[in-house]
């Protein structure tokens, strides 16, 4: 059989997966008493509480920041009530705080707690060493940081550039950035030279922060002899490279002229200081993934990330010091930003740099040796190991592990019970989402609401989301309100001294990315349902796919993860299925189309006509006779970006007629494959009569 998927109609109990011990002791329960208490309210459950929390957005927000007992002054503005998402109003104007400042509070009253443990992939001839660093040493390091970026003459609204692995050093760079009001980005190293330069020319960065390289899958990649052809292509250059040594000097070579870390750093231990910002003041830029254009440089407002993040990893997710908060990521995702914000709440984070799969059971083995509470990581690595590596619990003992969060795709359902089947029964299975657009999430997980199967489990606190679409039918993924996690816009924003036709232009552009028609709402980009609320908890949302893949054959629309969802499982890996991709063919002079299956298979194995039509069987049990692809093909390779997530958009405007340098070559994997969907295109759309 193949592996279940999440229920259309869920029944009340059948899916259930999992309930909290004793949901009156969360951070959810006692933030309803502390509401309660102020307001004179009476609010009994988690709908309640989210209801009143849309209803009196200023109040919930307000209460937030004394709730989190954020470092700073409040002031008495919140919010604009009438403004709207596409008026992008200001929040907490008479506000001052520091993002760093609040990530480094236990640095003094708990000096001793681990703040950051450091772990690096080894080789047959290299060892990584352990770093672990206490919260007053990251404190001091975080001051000889920022002493050395003023002494550069750093200041406010300049950029900070990093491109390199997930390390200590990137972490440093980000408070060290924020403590002074500098805006920090930052890319992988597994983002080739135009991909960097694609980044840094649109924010030319003052300094350039490298590490000299990193070791992926066994291999030693280094990163120095790319350099001079980055500096060479970019528009304006930075003042400064300082590098990092991240691998010992024989295994990657010597920069010649280039300033070390160690050298750049201020040698002197000192107080570090933190300029007071404004809520609105930018603190970082994220880029989107860019596979069909320019990456979107994305900009964040400081006193948002701040406090949505003690929303997200405290009031939601009860972390809090004495645990131990792994997510799998790199410096080129939002999750580096997402992991390194869970300081404030005094907990210890892991760094680790390195292939997650060259040893399927690493992690496992980290979570037991290092006492992880929470764990993070993608549905696409959980597939793989369920595949790979399926019988966890027989190999680890995983006693401290409370949270398995996920996200960069759906989590079927079927991966929400191999979890709990294989992985562990007594845990939160945690499916996320909300992205680079945001820094944040939307939805996901909550320790005082139960695990319903294929479901994440509850919209965020003080987001007004809902569909574009009739209750309790699919639709786009939509918020109402205006809210603080809001980006401030594209850059460049105005005044740091950019033309005025790139301001102009990156305005515009925002404007199109997430708001239609008149009515001011955000529209988020995912395909969605969000499900009648089960114990109180306001509704879970489905994830069906983003909204721009979603099919629509004979006017039927669902997600591709309705395909997906039944293909991911182990049988499917033992008859040789390895990846697929599902995208829509414009037939019928584009009145309609047509779903086409994509399967690379492993090996040498072959897509024959028995398991194409077992495929087709299992899809329509499954799902409907509509969901049955109309065309199912074998191909040597699927398209990924740089973080494995599938690309069904650009490969639906390829076979639909798209040409190849519609899709930019330097956010994919392997960009080398795209020929072969430009050629099945032209063959299918002669098929279809969709060539003239």
């Amino acid at each position: 059989m193949p592996l279940p998927s999440f229920p259309l109609n869920p029944d009340t109990q059948s899916d259930l997966l999992w309930t909290p011990s004793d949901p009156s002791q969360t951070q959810t329960a006692h933030f309803r008493e502390h509401i309660n208490s102020t307001y004179s309210l009476s609010l009994q459950t988690y709908q309640d509480l989210y209801e009143w929390s849309i209803s009196h957005r200023g109040d919930f927000w307000s209460s937030l920041w004394d709730f989190e007992n954020v470092v700073g002054s409040k002031g008495k503005h919140v919010i604009d009530e009438g403004a709207s998402p596409e008026d992008n109003p200001s929040w907490f104007e008479e506000s001052v705080s520091n993002w760093a400042e609040n990530q480094l509070r236990h640095s003094h009253s708990h000096p001793n707690d681990i703040a950051i443990i450091q772990l690096s992939e080894s080789t047959s001839t290299h060892t990584a060493p352990e770093k672990k660093i206490t919260q007053l040493e990251l404190y001091n390091l975080v001051g000889r940081a920022q002493r050395s970026l003023i002494r550069g003459g750093i200041q406010k609204g300049d950029r900070i550039g990093y491109w390199g692995g997930n390390v200590l050093e990137a972490v440093v760079l980000v408070l060290a950035s924020s403590s002074i009001g500098a805006i920090f980005s930052s890319a992988a190293s597994d983002f080739g030279v135009d991909g960097v330069k694609e980044r840094l020319d649109q924010i030319q960065p003052k300094l350039l922060f490298v590490t000299n390289g990193v070791i992926y899958n066994g291999v030693i990649r280094p990163l120095i002899p790319l350099l001079p052809k980055l500096l060479k292509s970019l528009k304006t250059p930075p003042e400064k490279v300082v590098v990092i040594d991240h691998l010992p000097e024989e295994l990657v070579g010597i920069p010649n002229d280039m300033e070390r870390w160690n050298q750049w750093l201020d040698p002197k231990e000192g107080e570090t200081a933190f300029e007071r910002l404004g809520f609105n003041d930018p603190i970082w830029i994220l880029f989107s993934s860019g596979t069909t254009g320019k990456p979107k440089a994305i900009v964040h407002r400081q006193g948002g990330m701040l406090l949505d993040s003690l929303r997200e990893h405290h009031l939601a997710g009860d972390i809090g010091r004495g645990d131990v908060f792994f997510y799998y990521t790199t410096p080129g995702w939002m999750m580096f930003q997402y992991l390194v914000s869970s300081l404030s709440t005094g907990a210890t984070i892991i760094l680790y740099e390195g292939s997650p799969l060259k040893d399927p059971s690493y992690l496992f083995n980290m979570i037991d040796q290092y006492g992880i509470t929470i764990f993070g990581t993608s549905a696409k690595w959980l597939e793989v190991i369920s595949k790979t590596y399926p019988d966890v619990k027989d190999h680890h003992e995983l006693s401290t592990l409370k949270q398995i969060l996920s996200t960069g795709s759906p989590l079927p359902g079927g991966l929400f019970d191999w979890i709990y089947e294989k992985v562990k029964k007594d845990v939160l299975v945690g499916s996320i989402t909300g992205g680079t657009d945001i820094c944040s999430v939307f939805a996901g997980r909550n320790t005082s609401l139960p695990v319903y199967r294929g479901e994440i489990q509850s919209r965020m606190l003080g987001f007004a989301l809902d569909t574009d679409g009739p209750p309790n039918q699919p639709g786009e993924l939509i918020c109402r309100q205006a809210f603080p996690i809001e980006p401030l816009g594209f850059w460049p924003l105005d005044g740091y001294g950019f033309p005025e036709d790139e301001v102009e232009s990156a305005k515009k552009r925002f404007k199109e990315s997430y708001f239609k028609g008149e009515k001011g709402i955000w529209y988020h980009g995912d395909y969605v349902r969000i499900t009648p609320s089960r114990s109180s908890n306001s509704g879970g949302i489905l994830m069906l796919g983003r909204s721009d893949g979603v099919l629509n054959p004979g006017g039927i629309r669902f997600g591709p993860t309705d395909i997906y969802s039944v293909l991911e499982g182990s049988e499917y890996s033992q008859l040789g299925v390895e990846e697929t991709l599902v995208v829509g063919l414009m037939v019928e002079g584009g009145a309609d189309e047509k779903v086409v299956l994509f399967v690379k298979m492993k090996g040498d194995r072959t897509l024959d006509d028995a398991l194409i039509k077992k495929i087709k069987t299992d899809i329509r049990l499954a799902r409907s006779a509509r969901h049955v692809p109309s065309k199912i093909i074998q191909v040597s390779d699927i398209p990924v970006t740089l973080t494995n997530k599938r690309v069904e958009v650009p490969i639906r405007k390829l076979i639909n007629g798209a040409s190849i340098s519609s899709i930019n070559p330097a956010t994919l994997r392997n960009p080398d494959c795209l020929e072969e969907y430009v050629k099945l295109g032209e063959r299918m759309r002669k098929e279809e009569g969709m060539d003239g």
